[in-house]
């Protein structure tokens, strides 16, 4: 599904005109389905709701008082407060106030006074005040109207907020935020979700996203190439599982991965690509680590390799595993491995050799930091690569703050996957996938829960995991993101946020990826037509 700035929406608009879909028709459609949404959202209570909704100028206005008209024939009771007059000859007001709303209008005395009575007994609040059109600090009506409903809905958590299209004062293309903008329970945004969205500080007013199909072709589009990950994306693209299967059907992992000081990180890397489905995983690690870690790896195989006094892997080791590629799918590595002198050696003389590994990399971690400190490493890297950095690996990597990479996390994966030739994953909130052809995925998941030591290995042993299993490393990297975030999603909707560990993931994975397949899973991005 993609995604859309503002001013890619009013083009596609333009052109679905072109194609005979009126203004108009677009506009009863969204103000329709976001009713629907409401009704849905209001439940058993629907029936006996007292429903505010606020009416900006412009579409989204128009939007709000189609969706008042709707409430109101299904048996609400709906009030529509006019932030600005709008034409007496508005044929959307005329219908609403036909249809039995209520309506105040802004140049009203005592306008203020009715709308915070109103709040006061409200069961919903419908934003439709400015849509897509926020572009400048809100002042007057406005900032009045917005500031009251914040401040009831603070007071009375039963009053639910419904945002159309965008929440009132949120940028809907950089996800800036007034200091009013209005915080929402659920959002239905219109045609294609807007970028905004999916980036703070407004990502964390806009509740849940409900995506609403109003008719726009999905191929006027195309040439559009940044998407939000659906389930229906996520179930079309999981490996298949036939049953004439064996272990050898659904690949073989190499993974470096683990060392004295991040025992963990190998079970969590190791078991990640277990049990996102890979048929067959192997650790390459030295006997001294092995002894550590064998009780706690019961599946995985073992390539030993080389080891120095400190028990770490030597360069010699890369003759090993690159002798042994020939055996297995992907090549995993960097979870847990640290910066010792001689594992970066050998890392550099497996990545960076002038002979290609012929199968496909997952780099993580350590083996990121590694590449930071190689000058030009890039030009080196001869096979398909998904890299996997958070924010502070990311920043090393390009050379840049903080600050900057999470700036347009967008634009900073996109960047910096042309530059490389690679698959780049930017963890975090709303993780963000891009591949070296210039396209883009964002996973729909922001989850506090998945903030914890770990989270990040199980992921890039799902992603080598799909791998193995035949995926191309940009589709393994997307759908790996999708299983983690799905599986998180899952963990603390029975939980909660607070306490998840990572190790809680693996025994998920299988359930989630049921989920997906079946299409049970309810999180992420919804959508109603």
């Amino acid at each position: 599904m993609k995604t859309v700035t503002p001013e890619e929406m009013k083009s596609l608009e333009r052109l679905s005109e072109k194609e005979g879909i009126s203004n108009d028709t677009l506009m009863e459609r969204a103000g329709l389905l976001a009713a629907r949404k409401a009704w849905m959202l209001l439940g058993d209570n629907a029936h006996s709701a007292s429903i505010i909704v606020l009416v900006g100028v412009g579409n989204n206005g128009s939007d709000g008082l189609v969706t008042a008209r709707h409430l109101q024939s299904w048996g609400a009771h709906v009030t529509s407060f006019l932030l600005a007059s709008r034409p007496t000859d508005d044929s959307k007001l005329q219908k609403a106030t036909n249809g039995g709303v209520t309506v105040v209008d802004a140049s009203d005395s005592g306008f203020l006074d009715a709308l915070r009575f109103a709040l006061s007994e409200a069961t919903m609040v419908v934003d439709a005040v400015l849509g897509t059109g926020f572009s400048h600090p809100l002042e007057g009506v406005y900032r009045d109207v917005l500031a009251a409903t914040n401040a009831e809905r603070a007071n009375r958590t039963g009053m639910l907020v419904f945002a159309m299209d965008v929440p009132s004062g949120v940028d809907a293309e950089s996800g800036l935020a007034d200091v009013v903008a209005i915080s929402a329970d659920a959002t239905v945004t219109f045609g294609f979700p807007k970028s905004g969205l999916f980036r703070f500080p407004g990502a964390s007013l806009v509740g849940e996203i409900t995506v609403a199909d109003i008719g726009i072709p999905e191929y006027l589009a195309e040439d559009i190439h940044r998407d939000i990950v659906t389930q229906e994306w996520a179930r079309v693209h999981l490996p298949n599982r036939p049953l004439t299967a064996h272990k050898g059907t659904f690949g073989r992992v190499l993974a470096l991965v683990g060392s004295i000081n991040y025992v963990g990180a190998a079970y969590l890397a190791c078991m990640g690509s277990a049990r996102s489905g890979s048929g067959y995983v192997t650790l390459a690690t030295t006997p001294s680590f092995q002894a550590l870690v064998t009780t706690k790896l019961t599946e995985p195989t073992y390539l030993l390799l080389p080891e120095g006094s400190d028990g770490n892997p030597t360069a010699k080791g890369a003759s090993t595993i690159r002798d042994s590629l020939s055996s297995y799918n992907v090549l995993l590595t960097g979870c847990g491995l640290g910066q010792h002198y001689n594992t970066n050696a050998l890392l550099e003389q497996i990545l960076l050799s002038d002979t290609s590994l012929d199968i496909p990399v997952v780099l993580d971690a350590d083996a990121l930091n590694t590449l930071a400190k190689i000058p030009d490493w890039y030009t080196r890297l001869q096979t398909p690569t998904v890299v996997t950095p958070h924010p502070g690996e990311m920043s090393r990597l390009l050379g840049k703050t903080i600050a900057e990479v999470e700036g347009d996390r967008v634009e900073t994966a996109h960047q910096a996957a042309k530059l490389w030739d690679v698959n780049v994953l930017l963890k975090g909130p709303y993780t963000v996938v891009a591949s070296p052809k210039g396209d883009v995925r964002i996973i729909p998941f922001s989850n506090p829960g998945l903030a914890t030591a770990g989270t990040g290995d199980v992921l890039a042993g799902i992603i080598a995991g799909l791998i193995a299993q035949h995926m191309s490393p940009y589709d393994a990297a997307t759908l790996g993101a999708f299983i983690h975030g799905a599986a998180g999603e899952m963990i603390t909707n029975d939980i909660g946020n607070t306490g998840v560990i990572a190790s809680d993931l693996l025994p998920m994975l299988p359930t989630t990826v049921r989920a997906i397949r079946e299409g049970t899973f309810t999180g992420g991005i919804q959508e109603i037509s």
